[in-house]
């Protein structure tokens, strides 16, 4: 089984940053995938950022210059750093992990901008 906790949403204004952070645990492959993925009102839940254990990674390609996904993997946590935040990337941050059949999900983060 695995749990994931997310942290570091919150309210910011147009043009500014956060980063989020997602820390797995339990057991956990190192090979397993991990990403972000969002939900905002009215809208289904979107993929904004994989990554692989090699380091590569894949992004919804109308965030890919204002998103950055990282790994630490020894840590088992990933990262989003965001940046020139619109009101439009208002959503519930949701971390994701997916190891052979199975897929986890984090209780999900909420970030809002707006001013």
């Amino acid at each position: 089984q695995v749990q994931l906790v997310e942290s570091g949403g919150g309210l910011v204004q147009p043009g500014g940053s956060l980063r989020l952070s997602c820390t797995a645990s339990g057991s956990i492959f190192s090979i397993a995938v991990m990403g972000w993925y969002r939900q905002a009102p009215g809208k289904q839940r979107e993929l904004v950022a994989q990554i692989y254990s090699t380091g590569s990674t894949g992004y919804k390609d109308s965030l890919k210059d204002r998103f950055t996904i990282s790994r630490d993997s020894a840590k088992n946590t990933v990262y989003l750093q965001m940046t020139s935040l619109r009101p439009e990337d208002t959503a519930v941050y949701y971390c994701h992990l997916s190891q052979g059949p199975s897929d986890y999900w984090g209780q999900g983060t909420q970030v809002t901008v707006s001013s």
